[in-house]
């Protein structure tokens, strides 16, 4: 079943399937952005601009990481002073680098995620188990 919702961003009014949407990113600033499904176009929330939409993707954010629905697998990512939270379930690729990194390409989007084991192991274990849990394979 689909959750619909309605937001406004630049001036255009946008009806989104947001449990198309895979990827949330939250600045430090407050700010959330999120990429229209099957599309790279951002989608960027300001808190203090549009408090009834942004707090619409901040409810919908807590009830999928919540729940962990059978068919997701929602994870926080800490990366470059922001907050991921991504389905995992929606990545089709990993890359396990030579030196321990690990990278990935968020869905609906083409930002590259790298996670290095040394200055992020919480969220480099979380795809760590993952991949081995999806794909039986381990990196």
């Amino acid at each position: 079943m689909a959750y619909w919702v309605k937001i406004l961003y630049e001036r255009k009014e946008y009806v989104i399937n947001i449990e198309r949407v895979n990827a949330f990113c939250y600045e430090p600033n407050g700010r959330v952005t999120f990429w229209l499904p099957d599309s790279a176009l951002p989608i960027v929330i300001n808190p203090q601009s549009n408090i009834e939409d942004y707090q619409k993707i901040l409810n919908y954010i807590e009830s999928v990481t919540a729940l962990q629905l059978e068919n997701a697998y929602w994870v926080k990512i800490l990366y470059e002073k922001n907050e991921y939270v991504i389905n995992l379930t929606c990545i089709n690729s990993f890359c396990h680098e030579s030196n321990g990194r690990i990278t990935f390409w968020l869905p609906d989007g083409t930002i590259p995620i790298i996670i290095n084991p040394v200055s992020n192991p919480d969220s480099y274990q979380k795809v760590m188990d993952y991949v081995y849990k999806a794909t039986g394979y381990s990196l």
